[in-house]
């Protein structure tokens, strides 16, 4: 490139006499005498313009718009929140033909002058005089910057002296390379980009580093009107201008004869890119927006901030595919609702064709396509994609499609694919893992999924929906239904505080209650029907018997209950003052409900869920970053924390790159600062036997289906609402806390069957299995305080030394059984079955 020269300074920043020849030479080009008296002229305007200019030094502190930047915690970005798109790069990072580029088009003469092109001046002065009107200019790209920095784009001989002048000042305050670096940063190239990278990423989709010469010489054809050459909306004019450019580059010798027969052959094509988005979080993007604006206001989406959430983007991944094939699936059970439309093939051309498929927005990995014609003796169709691209579709990916008829009814399987589909239809298709297409539709119902680290309330992913761009309604924050069964997990933990033990006997029979709070008699039952009579505890939450919760609430008292399930984080909403509460019959939404899991699964401790990790400036500079309560359950071996002198926290825990790898046992205790650790709400022993009642609700109770994870470390819980209208399922192991909820928006029943250990399981399965991939078991430690010892299965007191018909039950210190059950013969420990899924009804 070329070698940075620098006019001489004054001090002050006042122009040399050298300069101020030039420029005399420059404005008039007509004689010595002429010059002089144009110089004195110049000499005039720039003392009466000084005190108006700006001081050039000012320019590298005007804030260039920067949109906001989000980033999982492994830094794949997210989303791209701001009016104006701008990357901002280094002198150094941009490729020399680029710049050459520039110079070819805008200004080649940058490296020699101080600011105002005298040569260019006069040329364009000549060409003016010989046109007879006013049509080439001779800006440089300094007096160009200098004009959109500080000044406007009026046509008056004022502003251009002011231009020049500032130029010049501009010149003596920095370098070419700097100037250049500020101006490719700088100027708008249309489509809402600014800056060269920016432009580079939105027509070509392409790093600086990446481009082909042709394409630089593109962008900085656009440079000089962006709405006329622009190679989207004006593909021609812009061949013609990026022509000019590389002729202009080969005179120059910026380009040989090889690159300059290639680039004007290389085709123009370019279509309009977004963002380079690496993983889809929309709904999680949308809280950070909304969280950032309210820290620091507007300007927040224009000042480059990089918030890093706590996202995975592995778990993030996975959590938008579970979500989506839920939901699918779901939908595949309730029929086919029939084509989107019906084209009549014998009249219709291709242009339009191509625009009915584009008018069908296809979320997912759905694509819209129609169907040309059906097989029938292979028993397939042939259906056009959009760009004409034509794919099979099997009858194994349409035998699903029984006839809609109501969301409780279908009609007869189909057995051909004539029977579901003809030539003309307008259909909506999908590649399934195997590599075939299937059919498909978008489903009416809706899911949410909320993934959290129990050791201090990190959201490790979140999707709040089928599709963001159809629904921003986000449902794993702003939905609050009934979690239904997915509550009793807390009103056995409120249970065991208040006398109860897994051993404990309590009736499943019919129940009548009468209460103000009500407003009418409630009848409680179980979903099948069926009543169970006297039950243990722990047989009670594998088969979500609803009796028992409400027995065992109507012992303990609903005051009491609400007391302990506050300490869970549940608010009133969820904690309706009535015996409905055993239920569930409470509001909350998803992330409320994983946030209260959390304490199941991290052994008691309150944690806050949060999703920003840290704030960054564009440049780096760390801004915020999170400082969250974490389980440190060994900081409770320490007799008197508060001793410590100046606690200092590890560096491992200020710096968040560092932050999983912070020191454990005595080390931590040594170092952490109190008022970071999470504070313990419910005790050990009572939160231990509750995780190992649901690690049985998945080994034999209505959360089996998990078992085809093959892991042993699993704890969770259904739970349906009344009439079927909300589906959950919340589960863990020690290191992931998932909660997933499906239903309708309208609050309508999802259909017959369709309960959480159908409906929402699946979709915990299926999130789980890539969450967990690789990861070794977990053991949940049996804190101190527990007592194992053989029951009678059927009455719950200890077994006698002689019995064969016994198993061992886990109790709180002095709350095992003290009488010994009569000895019986082995008659089998569990004689019911339980049901696959039973849930509330109430």
């Amino acid at each position: 490139m070329h070698n940075t020269s620098r006019p001489d300074k004054e001090q002050n920043g006042t122009l040399n006499r050298k300069t101020l020849l030039r420029v005399g030479l420059v404005c008039g080009a007509l004689g010595i005498s002429a010059a002089v008296a144009a110089t004195g002229a110049i000499l005039a305007a720039y003392h009466y313009a000084k005190p108006s200019l700006p001081d050039a030094a000012t320019v590298k502190d005007i804030p260039l718009q920067v949109p906001l930047r989000v980033y999982t915690r492994d830094g794949r970005l997210i989303q791209e929140i701001g009016e104006q798109r701008r990357v901002l790069v280094a002198y150094d990072d941009i490729p020399p033909f680029v710049v050459q580029a520039f110079l070819a088009a805008e200004d080649d003469r940058f490296f020699e002058h101080p600011g105002i092109d005298y040569q260019g001046v006069l040329r364009a002065v000549i060409k003016n005089m010989l046109a007879g009107r006013r049509g080439q200019g001779a800006s440089t790209l300094t007096q160009q910057l200098a004009r959109d920095y500080f000044l406007s784009r009026e046509r008056s001989y004022v502003r251009k002296l002011k231009e020049a002048f500032l130029s010049y000042k501009i010149e003596q305050e920095f370098t070419k390379e700097e100037i250049m670096e500020m101006f490719l940063n700088k100027m708008f190239f249309g489509q809402r980009a600014y800056g060269v990278a920016a432009a580079a990423q939105v027509y070509f989709g392409k790093e600086l580093a990446n481009l082909e010469v042709a394409e630089a010489a593109t962008l900085a054809g656009v440079l000089q009107r962006p709405s006329f050459y622009n190679p989207v909306s004006g593909p021609e004019s812009a061949k013609r201008r990026r022509a000019y450019v590389l002729r202009r580059m080969h005179e120059l010798d910026y380009i040989d004869d090889e690159t300059y027969e290639r680039s004007m052959a290389y085709p123009m094509q370019s279509y309009l890119h977004g963002p380079d988005i690496e993983l889809e979080a929309p709904y999680l993007a949308e809280m950070v927006r909304r969280e950032v604006t309210n820290r620091f206001g507007k300007e927040v989406t224009t000042r480059g901030y990089r918030v890093i959430t706590t996202l995975d983007s592995r778990l993030q991944a996975a959590a938008n595919h579970a979500v989506r094939d839920g939901l699918m699936e779901y939908d595949r059970r309730h029929g086919f609702r029939g084509p989107l439309t019906t084209l009549d093939l014998d009249s219709v051309d291709d242009a339009t064709i191509e625009q009915t498929l584009e008018d069908y927005r296809s979320p997912g990995k759905l694509r819209t396509g129609l169907v040309l014609d059906i097989d029938v003796e292979l028993n397939q169709a042939s259906v056009r994609l959009s760009a004409g691209e034509v794919v099979t579709l099997p009858w194994s990916g349409a035998a699903w499609a029984a006839p809609f008829i109501e969301r409780s009814r279908v009609g007869n399987a189909p057995e051909s694919m004539d029977e579901v589909l003809k030539a003309g239809d307008v259909v909506r298709v999908y590649l399934t893992l195997s590599g075939t297409f299937a059919l498909g539709q978008i489903p009416e119902a809706q899911a949410a999924l909320v993934a959290l680290d129990p050791t201090d309330g990190a959201i490790a992913a979140l999707t709040g929906g089928f599709d963001y761009s159809s629904s921003k309604f986000n449902r794993a924050v702003q939905i609050k239904r009934q979690p239904g069964s997915s509550f009793k997990p807390f009103i056995y933990s409120a249970a065991l505080a208040n006398g109860f033990t897994p051993a404990s006997i309590i009736n499943d029979n019919p129940v009548t209650i009468s209460s103000s709070e009500l407003e009418e008699v409630w009848k409680p039952k179980n979903s099948t029907g069926r009543f169970y009579g006297e039950t243990r505890m722990r047989d009670a939450l594998v088969r979500s018997l609803n009796l028992v919760s409400v027995r065992m609430m109507m012992k303990m008292g609903v005051s009491a209950a609400r007391r302990h399930l506050r300490q869970f984080g549940f608010t009133d909403e969820a904690l309706p003052a009535n015996l409905s509460l055993a239920l569930g019959s409470g509001a909350a939404s998803p992330l409320t409900m994983a946030d209260a899991y959390a304490t199941l699964a991290n052994g008691g401790y309150d944690v806050q869920p949060y999703f920003i990790d840290r704030i960054e400036l564009a440049d780096g500079t760390l801004i915020e970053f999170a400082d969250p309560r974490r389980v440190c359950s060994e900081c409770e071996l320490d007799p008197e924390p508060e001793t410590l002198e100046e606690p200092e926290r590890v560096e491992a825990l200020i710096d968040p790159n560092q932050k999983h790898d912070a020191p454990v046992g005595e080390a931590l205790i040594e170092f952490l600062d109190p008022e970071t650790v999470a504070q313990r709400t419910i005790p050990a022993s009572n939160i231990w036997l509750i995780q190992d009642m649901m690690r049985d609700v998945i080994r034999r109770g209505t959360g089996r289906r998990a078992r085809a994870l093959g892991r042993n470390d699993l704890a969770g819980k259904t739970g349906t609402s009344n009439d079927q209208r909300d589906a959950w399922f919340g589960g863990f192991n020690p290191d992931l806390v998932a909660v997933t909820w499906v239903g309708f928006d309208t609050d309508e029943p999802l259909g017959r069957g369709e309960e959480g250990g159908r409906t929402a399981l699946p979709i915990w399965v299926h999130f789980m299995r890539d969450a967990l991939l690789g990861a070794p078991e977990r053991k949940y430690p049996q804190p101190e305080g527990l007592v194992t010892v053989r029951i009678d299965p059927k009455t719950g007191a200890l077994a006698g030394a002689s019995a064969t018909n016994f198993l061992f039950e886990t109790f709180e210190e002095g709350t095992q059984p003290r009488t010994v059950s009569e000895t019986r013969p082995f008659d089998g420990y569990d004689q019911t079955e339980p049901a696959l899924d039973q849930d509330d009804v109430f």
